[in-house]
C-alpha cells in the first residue's frame, strides 16, 4: 500500500492535466508542492513579485488558450497576486492560483501569515475554495481547471493549507477524479441565424467588429472565409486584434471611426460593450446591431441588439456563411463601393501618421519608435506590411503603447499582448517570461514595448529572464513622465498643477545591463531601426532605451488624431 503526501497529489493531478509550467515565489506554506513538482517533472519559474507570477500565468493562459498556474505562499503572497488575478479575471482568462495557508488547526490563533484569503478572492474569481481534506486534493485540483476553463474562461483560487499539503494519504483513500470530457461548443439558433441573414442581404455597410472570443475559439480560418465570402470589413479589439492580418483587404484599422459611424450593420462577435467603443454609443445609433456572444450577461449589455446569438465563435461564423450560400457573391460585389469607402479613408489616415514616422527631428517621437520597431520585426517601412510569424509584441505602457498599436501592423493571432481591459500596467516582463516558457528553441521574437513607468512595476522580472535564459528584448519609450496622464492634466490644468505625474531620466538599459542583460541607448532616429535589429538578434535580455520627446502627444495633437 503506497502513500503520497498532499503537495505531491497536489502536482500530479497539475501534471495529469498537462501543466508543465507553474509561475511561483517561494514560501514555506507552499514547499510540499514544490516537492511534488520535482517530482514529476514540472518547472517552476520563480519571480521576483507575486504580481508578476499571476501576471505571467495568465499570459501563458493566452498564449496557449489553456491554463496557466501561479503558486503563492500564504498572507502577502496571496495579496501580492490580487492585481494579476483581478486583470485574468476582467480579460477572461483562465488562470489557476494556488495559494498556501496556515494550518487548519491554527485558523483564528493568529498563525504566521494567517489571513481571510478566501473572501478576498470572491470579487475577482470565477470559484474559489479551501482544500480542507486531504484526500479530495486532486478532485480539488480537477474543479479548479474544470472551472477555469470552462464557459466563459476565468481566474480561480485555491487555498491549500500547510498541514492538507503535509498530511500522507493512503492510495486506496484517495479520491481520483476520472478525466475531464473535451468541452462542448455550441452552435446559435438556426431561426435566429436566418434572421441575420436577412438583415446582411438588406445592409448597405455592414461591418464585423471582432473581439477576444474570436481569438480563444481560435476562429481566425473561420472569420477569414466569412469575410471573404461576404466582403464584410472587419475591425478587431482585445485579443482578437491580428486574428486577420493587417494588410488583409477587408480588414480597417485606422478607419474605425468612420466605419463605426457610418455602419447600418453591426456584427459584434465575442466583445463587451464597454468604454472601448463608447458603451456601444460609438456605433452609428441607426445602425442595426447583432451582438454574438458565449457570456450570455453581455448580451444586451449598454445598447439594446437587434439581435443577440449565444455561441461558439467558429461554428457561428460557419452557421452564418453557409445561411447566406448562394447570396454571397451579389452581396460581396453590393459592398464594394462600402469597402472602397473605407480604404480611403484608411490611406488617408495613415498618411496623416507618415511625417511623424519620418520625422528625422530629435527628441524622438511615439511613431518613429514604432515604426523603426514594426521594420525590424519583419514589417515594411512606415507601417505596412505586417510583421513576421515569429513576431510577438507585448504592449506595457500609455501613450507609447497606445500610438504604436496605430503603427505596428499584425500578421497573426496572438501576436500582441496587452494588459486587457483592466488597463493593468506591469504585464512586460510577466508576459514576455510566459511567451518564452513556451518558447524553448528561441524561434520567437518577444519585444516588450513598455514605457518607463510600467518598467518600474515588474522591471525586476527581466533578471528572471536573465536567470531563466529566456532572451526577450524591452524597447522603453522614456519620456520620463507618465505621459498618457501627465499630458491631459497639462492641457487641462496647466504645467505647474500637474503633479506626480513626472519621473527622473532614468536609463533603463543600464538597469537591464545590472540584471546581466545587454543594453542600448537611442537618442537619434536614424539609430532605431539598426539598434532594434540588433538588440532583438542579440542571444541574450536586452533592452533598449529610447528618450522620447515628453510634450509629443500635447504639442503635436498625434495621440488624437482622428482614429
Amino acid at each position: 500500500m503506497g502513500a503520497n503526501i498532499g503537495g505531491h497529489l497536489v502536482a500530479e493531478e497539475l501534471y495529469r492535466h498537462g501543466v508543465r509550467d507553474i509561475f511561483t515565489l517561494c514560501g514555506g506554506h507552499i514547499a510540499p508542492i514544490y516537492d511534488g513538482c520535482l517530482r514529476y517533472g514540472i518547472r517552476l519559474i520563480d519571480t521576483r513579485h507575486e504580481q508578476a507570477a499571476a501576471h505571467a500565468g495568465d499570459g501563458y493562459a493566452r498564449l496557449t488558450r489553456g491554463v496557466g498556474v501561479a503558486l503563492v505562499t500564504a498572507g502577502p503572497g496571496v495579496t501580492d497576486a490580487v492585481t494579476g488575478i483581478a486583470n485574468a479575471f476582467q480579460a477572461q482568462s483562465p488562470l489557476v492560483v494556488l495559494g498556501g495557508a496556515a494550518e487548519v488547526r491554527s485558523v483564528g490563533r493568529g498563525a504566521l501569515q494567517e489571513m481571510e484569503q478566501v473572501p478576498l478572492m470572491r470579487s475577482i474569481t470565477k470559484w474559489c475554495a479551501t482544500a480542507n481534506d486531504p484526500k479530495r486534493l486532486r478532485e480539488y485540483i480537477q474543479t479548479a481547471i474544470r472551472v477555469a476553463t470552462g464557459g466563459v474562461p476565468g481566474p480561480v483560487f485555491l487555498e491549500l493549507p500547510f498541514d492538507v499539503l503535509m498530511s500522507q494519504v493512503d492510495d486506496n483513500e484517495l479520491i481520483v477524479p476520472p478525466p475531464l470530457p473535451p468541452w462542448p461548443r455550441t452552435q446559435a439558433d438556426p431561426a435566429q441565424v436566418e434572421q441575420l441573414v436577412e438583415l446582411l442581404v438588406r445592409a448597405e455597410r455592414p461591418i464585423i467588429f471582432a473581439g477576444s472570443q474570436v481569438y480563444w475559439d481560435n476562429a481566425s480560418a473561420d472569420l477569414r472565409h466569412l469575410t471573404e465570402s461576404l466582403g464584410i470589413p472587419v475591425m478587431m479589439n482585445g485579443m482578437g486584434r491580428g486574428v486577420l492580418p493587417a494588410d488583409h483587404a477587408n480588414v480597417y484599422s485606422l478607419a474605425r471611426k468612420r466605419a463605426l459611424r457610418g455602419t447600418d450593420l453591426v456584427l459584434i462577435m465575442g466583445t463587451p460593450l464597454d468604454f472601448r467603443v463608447g458603451f456601444g454609443a460609438g456605433f452609428n445609433p441607426a445602425a442595426k446591431i447583432v451582438q454574438i456572444d458565449r457570456d450570455y450577461t453581455q448580451l444586451g449589455k449598454n445598447r439594446a441588439t437587434d439581435l443577440a446569438l449565444a455561441g461558439h465563435s467558429g461554428l457561428v461564423l460557419r452557421q452564418i456563411t453557409d445561411a447566406v450560400g448562394g447570396k454571397a457573391e451579389a452581396l460581396r460585389n453590393r459592398l464594394a463601393a462600402w469597402r472602397h469607402e473605407l480604404r480611403d479613408d484608411e490611406v488617408k489616415q495613415h498618411q496623416k501618421l507618415i511625417p511623424y514616422m519620418q520625422s528625422s527631428t530629435q527628441p524622438i517621437n511615439h511613431y518613429q519608435l514604432a515604426s523603426a520597431l514594426g521594420e525590424a520585426l519583419g514589417a515594411g517601412p512606415l507601417g505596412t506590411g505586417h510583421l513576421a510569424d515569429n513576431a510577438l509584441i507585448i504592449g506595457d505602457g500609455g501613450d507609447v503603447v497606445a500610438m504604436a498599436a496605430k503603427v505596428l501592423p499584425l500578421g497573426g493571432p496572438g501576436q500582441w499582448l496587452d494588459p486587457g481591459p483592466l488597463g493593468c500596467l506591469g504585464v512586460g516582463a510577466p508576459f514576455a517570461l510566459a511567451a518564452k516558457a513556451l518558447d524553448p528553441q528561441h524561434h520567437k521574437r518577444v519585444v516588450v514595448l513598455s514605457g518607463d513607468g510600467s518598467f518600474g512595476l515588474n522591471g525586476f522580472d527581466f533578471e528572471t529572464c536573465v536567470r531563466f535564459g529566456m532572451h526577450v528584448t524591452v524597447v522603453v519609450g522614456n519620456d520620463a513622465a507618465w505621459g498618457q496622464i501627465r499630458g491631459p492634466q497639462v492641457m487641462l490644468f496647466g504645467e505647474e498643477r500637474s503633479p506626480a505625474t513626472k519621473l527622473a531620466p532614468t536609463r533603463y538599459d543600464k538597469i537591464v545591463e545590472a540584471f546581466g542583460g545587454v543594453g542600448f541607448h537611442v537618442t537619434d532616429p536614424a539609430d532605431l531601426l539598426p539598434t532594434f535589429r540588433k538588440a532583438i538578434e542579440t542571444p541574450a535580455v536586452t533592452c533598449v532605451d529610447v528618450s522620447l520627446d515628453p510634450a509629443f502627444s500635447i504639442t503635436s495633437g498625434a495621440a488624437r488624431l482622428t482614429v
